[in-house]
């Protein structure tokens, strides 16, 4: 649970940080550092606005019933399945874009006035609040051990992924944001089809999907949950021990084909790497 709550921490951290960056950078170059106010004020809100959705979803849930809070939970599984799916693609799309998509909406937003300004540097970084905050409402759901591990998890992804930001907005490391995203969304893949698998099982716990009991496998007795490779397992991958054939099924399904799609090249990865040229070394910064 601590890896995944990390893993998510930091994609989720390091996109919003990245924004921000390119937002500030922006700003600077363009010596225009009278609006970076509105940008820090904009993502002060953002921020706030996160956590207060992260705390009720978390913490008001204890007044349901169990069937009510299976229901939920199982439901806004599925939603944060749907949100971290959305965002592997979306930034595989769009990191070779976005920097100079972000710096045309905010020279279009500073000529509207401040509340423009505010408003884009919410939205940029509300949206992967809101994704965090809805993952970590699951993440807790999943955990069945209280808030700790995924709350540390989230903590320590968002700490780094903020240090990672910072770097490279000072130009001081160099590395390969393309390759970074690739490799966190295939193991993104595996966690969000664990999520699936825990938020179905979820609905079948609240009568609301049917097969509760009926059980693709059973390895309690070879590799128990309260081992410590079952723990490791679980805490990846979401493993159960006692998986039903919904579990199994939405598993691999999720896997199969979500996988097989992010790995598959894109049609101008495919122009570009066909004829001629070798692909260029994409070692990015936030300045460039």
């Amino acid at each position: 649970m601590l890896f995944s709550s990390t893993l998510i921490g930091l994609r989720e951290g390091l996109e919003a940080a990245l924004v921000v960056s390119i937002l500030v950078a922006f700003l600077v170059r363009t010596d225009r550092r009278g609006a970076l106010r509105w940008v820090w004020l904009g993502v002060s809100i953002a921020v706030v606005l996160s956590i207060a959705v992260g705390a009720v979803l978390t913490y008001t849930t204890a007044q349901l019933s169990f069937e009510q809070q299976e229901l939920l939970g199982g439901a806004l599984s599925i939603v944060a399945v749907a949100f971290v799916t959305g965002m592997i693609f979306w930034m595989r799309r769009a990191s070779k874009s976005i920097a100079a998509e972000l710096r045309g909406k905010l020279d279009d937003a500073l000529k509207i006035g401040p509340a423009a300004v505010l408003v884009l540097s919410f939205l940029a970084v509300g949206r992967e609040g809101l994704e965090t905050a809805v993952f970590f409402y699951a993440a807790v759901q999943t955990a069945q051990g209280g808030t700790s591990q995924p709350l540390l998890g989230f903590a320590i992804g968002i700490a780094v992924a903020v240090a990672l930001a910072y770097l490279l907005y000072r130009g001081a490391v160099r590395f390969d944001l393309g390759r970074f995203f690739t490799v966190t969304g295939v193991l993104l893949v595996f966690v969000a089809a664990g999520v699936l698998g825990y938020g179905l099982h979820d609905l079948q716990e609240a009568r609301f999907l049917p097969g509760l009991d009926v059980l693709a496998f059973d390895a309690s007795g070879v590799l128990p949950e309260d081992s410590w490779y079952g723990a490791l397992l679980k805490g990846v991958f979401n493993y159960s021990q006692q998986t039903t054939v919904v579990q199994a099924l939405a598993w691999i399904g999720y896997v199969a084909i979500v996988l097989t799609l992010f790995l598959r090249p894109d049609r101008e990865t495919r122009r570009d790497t066909a004829p001629t040229a070798p692909a260029t070394g994409s070692a990015s910064t936030v300045k460039e």
